[in-house]
């Protein structure tokens, strides 16, 4: 028998760890701002460029479509092709996509770019929790990093409203790509320098038409639910999008079920720490990104801030989500998964019924209480139930686990800002038409009522004092009936999923780390890791 060769040097020092691990969240991040940083940007983007309406939505949206539509197949990629190679490759296309959106002269460009961009996160998306799986083979060190992973990339999108506020109105919309580059390259050194390389410890061949149909299913169903608001639910576009959606869907489970190394095992979504969390995170996500599309505009058009300034209002749901992710941790230790992920569901429904409250005479302070008490409540959700979820894959599956966590979570927040955005349009719209009737207000009001939510107080400013004061305490009713009924909506959505998640998670997790039942299922008894498969420099 040939002498052993020398096991590689694991990554035993908690500095390098941390580092390695601080890193991949920056990286998560940038992906986050990347998301959101261009909500606000949206009057100097059509005035700078001159788009339409559907170019507009095409630059904000492009980028979740595609991450949200190819980040399962990536993620399976991932495991094999590597993880760090999958991180810095992930980083350095959102960067040069982010230097084409930057000097961009068309509209179609500044898509072009966009979408590009949604193509490096979801290469850059699945590496991150996978390498953090992979540092931390201990559980309550993975707990901890895994709950910092969630306060970070939760605070990246919900800081982008501010950060591109600030932007915008220092600089220009052009500013939201720029800032990109220095990121992205820190990043990239670091990454170098700290993260470990690791893969499938067992490379299987990977299942090609697997990857495809779920890419195309998934994209098919991320565009029919951003459309839908605009073309109508049962506009022949939208109806064929989720026919072909369910199609394409149905033929990746098929080839799941008969491929002999299926990309994804659908045994996985039958254990409930994988498949109800994972369910829970992406309704949770359903409620809180539609909350925070909901919220932006009425800090803009009801309470009249600025976008720097309504993006800084923004800032307790991010605090209070990073206040929940830490708490977590605790939580979780002492009394298993299942509290911490009902608790927060508990919570976040707790926001919004304080949230559809809200009156016409409401202020700011009524708004920041539902930030608070929700984003406490999802950062308790994101930690528990992606720990839930990544605690239940072995390590060679670590990228595809990711990958699972980050396609729910990302159709759900597009169906949320779809079905929210667009019943809070369809409500406004009805409830201000019939004011304005009543009041006998100009046909260049009602165009606007219908045309945008924001456009209706720089028409009502063109009118007399008196039907101008009413047309705004008009439009000021009207918004707050529809943000309330979207909150009732979210509600009972955040509700009934806790309700769900008390029922079929399971029992509470033993604490201090032992495996819970769904993970035992899983994967037999864990026996300590050899040397040679520990993470190593």
């Amino acid at each position: 028998m040939t002498a052993a060769a020398p096991a590689r040097t694991p990554v035993a020092a908690p500095v390098r760890r941390v580092g390695a691990a601080a890193v991949v969240c920056l990286g998560l991040f940038m992906l986050g701002l990347d998301l959101t940083v261009l909500n606000v940007a949206v009057p100097d983007l059509q005035g700078g460029l001159d788009t339409s309406t559907a170019q507009v939505q095409w630059i904000v949206d492009g980028y979740a479509l595609v991450l949200g539509g190819t980040v399962l197949a990536v993620g399976a990629f991932t495991d094999a092709w590597g993880r760090r190679r999958s991180f810095v490759c992930g980083v350095a296309v959102c960067a040069g996509a982010s230097l084409g959106g930057a000097v961009a002269a068309e509209p179609w460009q500044v898509i072009a770019a966009r979408c590009t961009m949604g193509a490096g996160a979801a290469l850059l998306m699945p590496a991150t929790l996978a390498v953090i799986h992979h540092l931390f083979p201990e559980a309550q060190l993975r707990s901890r990093a895994i709950a910092a992973w969630a306060a970070v990339g939760g605070m990246g999108g919900l800081c982008g409203p501010v950060i591109g506020g600030w932007l915008v109105e220092h600089f220009s919309w052009r500013a939201a790509f720029w800032i990109n580059l220095p990121l992205a390259a820190v990043i990239i050194v670091l990454a170098l320098l700290l993260v470990p390389e690791s893969h499938a410890r067992r490379r299987a061949g990977f299942d090609v038409p697997g990857a495809a149909l779920s890419a195309a299913g998934l994209l098919v169903l991320v565009w029919s639910i951003t459309e839908s608001p605009h073309r109508g639910w049962t506009s022949p576009a939208a109806l064929t999008g989720f026919a072909a959606a369910a199609l394409l869907l149905a033929a990746f489970v098929r080839r799941q079920l008969h491929a002999p190394a299926p990309m994804l095992p659908l045994s996985l979504l039958r254990v409930p720490a994988i498949g109800v969390a994972a369910a829970a995170l992406a309704l949770m996500s359903f409620a809180m990104f539609g909350a925070l599309f909901v919220l932006t505009l009425y800090l803009q058009g009801v309470l009249g801030f600025s976008p720097w300034q309504a993006g800084v209002r923004t800032l307790p749901l991010p605090a209070g989500l990073a206040l929940g992710a830490v708490c977590a941790v605790p939580v979780r230790a002492r009394l298993g998964g299942r509290v911490p992920v009902v608790g927060g569901l508990a919570l976040v429904t707790a926001g919004f019924a304080i949230l559809a409250t809200t009156t016409p005479d409401s202020d700011y302070p009524h708004c920041a209480a539902f930030q608070l008490v929700a984003g406490v409540g999802a950062g308790l959700v994101a930690a528990a139930a992606t720990e839930s979820v990544m605690g239940s894959v072995a390590t060679e599956r670590a990228g595809l686990g990711s990958a699972i966590n980050d396609a729910t979570r990302q159709v759900g927040s597009a169906l949320g800002v779809a079905v929210q955005g667009s019943l809070l349009a369809a409500v406004f719209t009805s409830r201000l038409s019939a004011s304005l009737i009543d009041l006998h207000a100009p046909a260049p009001v009602a165009a606007a009522a219908r045309h945008s939510m924001l456009s209706v107080p720089a028409q009502a400013m063109r009118l007399p004092g008196p039907l101008r004061n009413s047309v705004l305490a008009a439009a000021r009713r009207a918004f707050t009936d529809a943000m309330t009924l979207t909150a009732v909506v979210a509600g009972v959505v955040t509700l009934l999923t806790a309700a769900a998640a008390a029922r079929w998670l399971g029992r509470p997790d033993r604490p201090h780390g032992a495996p819970s039942d769904g993970r035992a299922r899983l994967r037999g008894p864990q026996p300590v890791p050899r040397e040679e498969e520990r993470p190593a420099l």
